[in-house]
């Protein structure tokens, strides 16, 4: 039997010999792909849980077998070429499909809820207030700061924050209880 090397690309493919006619190339991997399709698709079907997936993974593999048929065909076993491609097709989808997921989990929304009624009420009562005692009032009560920590930071006496402090929650009460007062009588 004479080796032949494959025709590079642009390259006239070399004449048939007597010994090997085209013809009997695709009499074999017909035959081949008769007597093998249904055995490697039920083996692929085991392995990945899905026939027409299966069906599909051994139908490529064939396909890539026959595009270097000229090689495939000289191996001692071409069925186990066109195996080997089809498991590998199928670990690489499994791989693809799996980071694919992993990838949309990372991405899924997490629904939060809504903020309660009581706090867009406050979050809107403390934006009314001017800059200076919503400050005080914020560092105070939300970031548990003292009086003399908040006059430290904002560069005031403390009987200042003392002030803004009574005034800021003295308007918190008007404001709140007037929403209350409003929704109590709806």
């Amino acid at each position: 039997m004479t080796v032949t090397r494959e025709p590079r690309l642009g390259e006239p493919p070399p004449e048939r010999t007597a010994e090997r006619p085209e013809r009997a190339e695709a009499i074999d991997f017909d035959g081949l792909y008769h007597a093998h399709f249904r055995s490697l698709t039920l083996q692929l079907a085991a392995y990945c849980g899905d026939l027409s997936q299966a069906q599909d993974l051994v139908q490529d593999a064939f396909c890539r077998a026959f595009a270097r048929w000229s090689r495939v065909s000289r191996y001692d076993d071409p069925v186990a070429w066109v195996r080997r491609v089809a498991w590998n097709l199928a670990t690489s989808r499994w791989r693809r499909l799996r980071t694919a997921q992993a990838w949309l989990r990372r991405q899924r929304e997490e629904h939060v809820p809504g903020p309660d009624p009581d706090r867009v009420a406050l979050t809107a009562a403390l934006a009314q207030l001017p800059p200076s005692q919503r400050r005080a009032v914020v560092l105070h009560y939300l970031a548990d700061l003292s009086v003399t920590q908040i006059a430290l930071q904002e560069g005031v006496p403390e009987g200042t924050v003392k002030s803004w402090l009574h005034r800021g929650r003295a308007a918190l009460a008007a404001q709140l209880t007037g929403t209350n007062e409003v929704d109590d009588h709806e």
